[in-house]
């Protein structure tokens, strides 16, 4: 306990300073940018297009918080928030790893799992983008072939679907209210689609409120509650089948 406890001590102290670096670091190139051209925005300017669009990441921010902190664990967290791209890489490397791990999230196993699966994540993403800026000269072409086009348009779907049939199968009761909401919803308002942050949240409240209503219906759980119910028996029954031979062995004896 007490070395668990440290660790999550210690986790928090990097994590935070890695934090408050990566956001001066954010700050610090605008800002030496403004400064060696002597360029500056006029505030009223910056203030009217920072209030419009400020708005819209915060929410996201807050919901992305309260979604996927539980998912990640505390050093996937700070890991994941601070190198970006949650929702289409490191949400599902973590999600993957710890399925292949066969650990669950939240757990001591779960977050060790996570925490490493988005370090390899953003060590492999640093080391791709560097060899791709180094080659982009030679590569290009191959890139904007009108043959890949198609394939680079639908990655992320293929990513999604791949994790998607993992998750789904494991609780299909679940899946079935998000799965309907989201077709639904783009079926009416097909511009949604690049609205993904939002979106994987919105889905996240849904599948959670259907779990709640199919819990108290009595149809979900059953079964694990039925297995649960049948081992906890079998040795009750055993006993019962030893207690009824040495009775018989005692009524001979008489």
């Amino acid at each position: 306990m007490e070395k668990t406890k440290n660790y999550f001590d210690s986790v928090h102290f990097f994590g935070r300073i890695w934090m408050l670096s990566a956001l001066l670091l954010f700050l610090a190139v605008p800002t030496f940018v403004s400064i060696y051209y002597d360029a500056w925005p006029v505030f009223s300017e910056f203030l009217m297009g920072f209030m419009g669009i400020a708005p819209t990441f915060w929410v996201v921010g807050i919901i992305e918080m309260f979604t996927y902190i539980p998912m990640l664990g505390v050093g996937g967290s700070y890991l994941g928030f601070v190198t970006g791209n949650l929702t289409n890489l490191k949400v599902p490397c973590a999600i993957n790893a710890m399925s292949a791990a066969k650990v669950e999230a939240g757990t001591e196993e779960g977050e060790i799992v996570s925490t490493i699966a988005i370090a390899v994540s953003s060590i492999v993403t640093t080391i791709i983008i560097t060899i791709g800026v180094f080659l982009l000269f030679w590569i290009r072409p191959i890139l904007e072939a009108p043959i890949l086009a198609p394939a680079f348009a639908n990655i992320l779907p293929a990513l999604f679907g791949a994790l998607g049939v993992v998750m789904i199968s494991r609780g299909w009761k679940i899946a079935v209210a998000p799965i309907v909401f989201m077709l639904v919803l783009f079926m009416f308002i097909p511009g949604l689609a690049s609205a993904v942050g939002v979106l994987v949240p919105a889905g996240v409240v849904v599948a959670v409120v259907a779990a709640r209503l199919l819990y108290k219906k009595g149809l979900l759980g059953t079964e694990k509650t039925e297995v649960v119910e049948a081992e906890e028996a079998q040795p009750k029954a055993e006993h019962t089948e030893v207690t009824e031979s040495e009775m018989t062995e005692e009524e001979k004896v008489d």
